[in-house]
């Protein structure tokens, strides 16, 4: 699986920005994906993941409300909907794709195994 994120940029507080990950392969329903972030300085954390639906989407506890993920497996699209972003929400985000497998959270880095280049998003207070 090749990913590709995309739709990162500078922008203002409070406003939205939508990232979008596309996915190489044909079996993209297989997975679940998922985005992290990496701030400058930081380690990378957790942000958000989806299995089949957007009915089994998980959140950091720092995005919950603020962010959506969701997926169109016919286009092998996952997209991050970011809403009244912060300026501490400035990272590079990068889209990660995790076999399907019972059990896992897919909150931790060691459950995907493909990572896409990553974008960056830049906050201004």
């Amino acid at each position: 699986v090749q990913l590709q994120a995309s739709g990162g940029g500078l922008v203002q507080a409070g406003v939205s920005l939508r990232l979008s990950c596309a996915a190489s392969g044909r079996t993209f329903s297989s997975y679940a994906m998922g985005w992290f972030r990496q701030a400058p300085g930081k380690e990378r954390e957790f942000v958000a993941a989806i299995t089949w639906s957007d009915a089994s989407a998980v959140y950091a506890d720092s995005v919950k409300g603020r962010f959506t993920i969701s997926r169109v497996n016919a286009k092998n699209t996952v997209y991050l909907q970011m809403s009244s972003l912060k300026p501490e929400d400035t990272a590079v985000y990068y889209c990660a794709a995790s076999p399907l497998a019972y059990g896992r959270s897919y909150r931790l880095m060691d459950e995907y195994a493909y990572w896409g280049q990553g974008t960056l998003v830049t906050v201004s207070s």
